[in-house]
């Protein structure tokens, strides 16, 4: 989960309710270390949540608190417009439409002087057809609900093979996407550049939730990064 994601789900666990709530109650709802949940109220309160916290009682939101309404800044907005714009180029079907019906709501609200100014943004994102977008779509559904998939791969130096693989995450290096991956074969993390997956399958079966198999173990125990280091 991203930080600005897990910020905003403690508000409105906070908000939630009428007593006070403990860090490890919190920790367990978002799925983190009790650490992480300390320096999330930390930042919130120096951004002027006003949240109280007592010793052994927990958090508590004051009376009267609402998060406010959504107001962009013009390079918020430009952000925004160009995030949809690689996700429309560089995904898969279902997310450009998702990310075209996004940019239409936010078109929506905005001022007439800032409609001018993206207008004129210098951001042109190209789309080309590419051969993987079908795979795209794919193994994001396997990410997203665990299931196993079967995939023929060509390997960079031509060598084939058959992989039966939990599907963890996906990395995209602006010209290419990468499939992060527990490989049945290996026994062991693997990651599988998406142009050279040869034919991909969805099994039946899903893979079990586990704790050293999945992307915040790869990050943190693999790659060396904490929560404050990670990409969005």
């Amino acid at each position: 989960m991203r930080k600005s994601e897990r910020l905003f789900q403690l508000v409105t666990l906070l908000q939630g309710r009428r007593t006070a709530i403990t860090a490890q109650v919190l920790a367990a709802e978002l799925g983190v270390a009790v650490r992480t949940v300390y320096r999330d109220i930390q930042a919130l309160v120096l951004s002027g949540v006003p949240i109280d916290g007592e010793a052994g009682v927990g958090y508590r939101l004051r009376a009267g608190f609402d998060l406010p309404p959504l107001m962009f800044l013009q390079d918020e907005i430009t952000a925004l417009l160009v995030g949809s714009r690689m996700v429309q180029a560089w995904t898969d079907p279902a997310l450009t439409l998702a990310a075209k019906a996004a940019e239409a709501k936010i078109l929506a609200v905005l001022k007439p002087e800032a409609l001018i100014a993206i207008s004129r943004l210098p951001y042109r994102i190209p789309s080309y057809e590419r051969a993987e977008s079908d795979i795209h779509g794919l193994l994001r559904q396997a990410c997203e609900t665990r299931y196993k998939v079967a995939i023929h791969y060509q390997d960079m130096k031509g060598q084939e093979s058959e992989r039966t693989l939990w599907p963890l995450g996906m990395v995209g290096w602006g010209d290419r996407w990468t499939l992060l991956a527990w490989c049945e074969k290996r026994d062991e993390y693997r990651n599988f550049r998406f142009d050279r997956i040869l034919s991909l399958a969805l099994l039946t079966e899903r893979y079990p939730l586990h704790a050293e198999r999945n992307l915040e173990h790869y990050l943190t125990h693999i790659v060396g990064i904490d929560d404050e280091q990670r990409p969005a």
